[in-house]
């Protein structure tokens, strides 16, 4: 499911993990949105502007407890978010595909 309203325009995939991880390797579908940027206020808002109010929003880091506490800032603001457990690894082992350098 997650595969398919990727890939028709219907949701986007939000990795919380830090910049570290993320240029350890990142998902092809995945844009970077880091827990720490959610967690400050300053930063918050002009994120919460870029994302798509219209969508089905996945997130997604490394185990899923990040993905959960970041789903849980967006839906607060209103946002259809749905944290994924399954955490970067597992993704890629499920078939999503990984960003090339």
């Amino acid at each position: 499911t997650v595969k398919e309203n990727l890939k028709t325009g219907k949701a986007v995939l939000l990795d919380v993990r830090e910049q570290k991880e993320w240029d350890a390797g990142h998902l092809k579908a995945a844009r970077l949105v880091p827990q720490s940027k959610l967690k400050m206020e300053s930063a918050l808002a002009d994120l919460l502007k870029s994302l798509p109010k219209d969508k089905v929003i996945y997130t997604h880091c490394v185990a899923g407890t990040r993905a959960l506490a970041c789903g849980a800032i967006l839906k607060k603001h209103g946002f259809d978010v749905r944290p994924l457990k399954a955490g970067y690894q597992e993704l890629v082992e499920a078939g999503f595909e990984k960003a090339t350098k």
